[in-house]
């Protein structure tokens, strides 16, 4: 008996502990962090914080998503559960745009009063955040390459949120530096507020990115351009043996693709040849598509896709 595609328990146990590793490095990094804010008084530190915050929020919702995926009866639902995998990503874009106003507010702050960092606190966030980056530099390559194995929303929000999060700390680390070693300047007072700024920026582009491609998912976006090249390529090769093409419906549902094709037969055909030619072309399309289920639907009336897609 063939396993249906949303019976794959292997790869949301997979998931599950790369995300719950990166929620567990989150937390180590994200407490210590905190001290050293309240002893530097540095806003840049401030806003990384509670970004980081948000962040370590969104990170663990995902992991009880994942842990939803490898536990929960998919057979409730037609097309599997990868849609709460859409849903945990927009909810990390959207945690990403709270964050941002939250940094920019505290940017505009200092920048309309400078003040300096406390160079004890300095030297202890100097310390932490060197240890920092090298942790998140690290999930960040472990998620980008996680993510390149398959599609998966929650993979694809947690590396860039891992790459934001290594930028961002090396910001802060910098800022620390050049403020401890300029403190006797005016100007190094806008070395904190300036660095806060730029991660807000870091965070818009992200956050705007994991977002639109949530929302096109959710919305069932039609399939990239590549497979629709692979789908119409193959139906050549089966050109004889249909009459007419009325058109390619298709939804993602985590790391799968369901695509329906509405093809017409010669109505003088028997079933059994039909149903023949249907499975070779499922076949065929299902090798060149990784992760896809292909469901090819006999019609004669051309109007039966335009109705389905209004």
């Amino acid at each position: 008996m063939e396993m249906s595609p949303s019976s794959e328990p292997s790869l949301p146990s997979s998931k599950e502990k790369t995300i719950f590793h990166s929620f567990l490095v989150a937390v180590l990094i994200w407490i210590p962090n905190i001290i050293a804010v309240m002893l530097s008084g540095s806003v840049t530190m401030l806003a990384d914080v509670v970004k980081d915050g948000n962040e370590l929020l969104s990170t663990f919702m995902a992991w009880m998503i994942i842990r939803k995926l490898s536990k929960g009866d998919h057979s409730t639902y037609d097309y599997g559960m990868g849609k709460f995998e859409t849903i945990t990503g927009l909810i990390t874009g959207i945690v990403m745009f709270i964050s941002l106003f939250l940094v920019f507010y505290s940017s505009i702050s200092r920048i309309l009063v400078p003040a300096q960092i406390h160079e004890e606190g300095a030297i202890l966030g100097i310390i932490l955040y060197i240890i920092s980056i090298s942790a998140t530099a690290r999930q960040w390559r472990k998620m980008h390459q996680e993510s390149k194995k398959e599609h998966s929303p929650i993979l694809e929000s947690q590396w860039r949120l891992f790459r934001i999060k290594t930028i961002s700390d090396i910001l802060v680390l910098g800022t620390l530096v050049a403020s401890t070693v300029f403190q006797e300047f005016w100007w190094s007072d806008f070395f904190d507020p300036v660095s806060s700024f730029i991660i807000g920026i870091i965070l818009l582009l992200s956050g705007y990115h994991i977002i639109f491609s949530s929302f096109q998912d959710l919305l069932d976006k039609t399939i990239d351009e590549s497979y629709q090249f692979l789908i119409l390529q193959d139906l050549a090769e089966f050109f004889d043996e249909y009459v007419a093409f009325h058109g390619v419906k298709s939804r993602r549902s985590g790391n799968r693709v369901f695509i329906e094709i509405f093809l017409e037969f010669d109505g003088d055909r028997k079933m059994g040849d039909v149903q023949a030619v249907i499975n070779r072309m499922k076949s065929s399309i299902e090798q060149k598509i990784d992760k896809s289920t292909i469901s090819i639907v006999p019609t004669s009336n051309p109007g039966s896709y335009e109705k389905i897609m209004r």
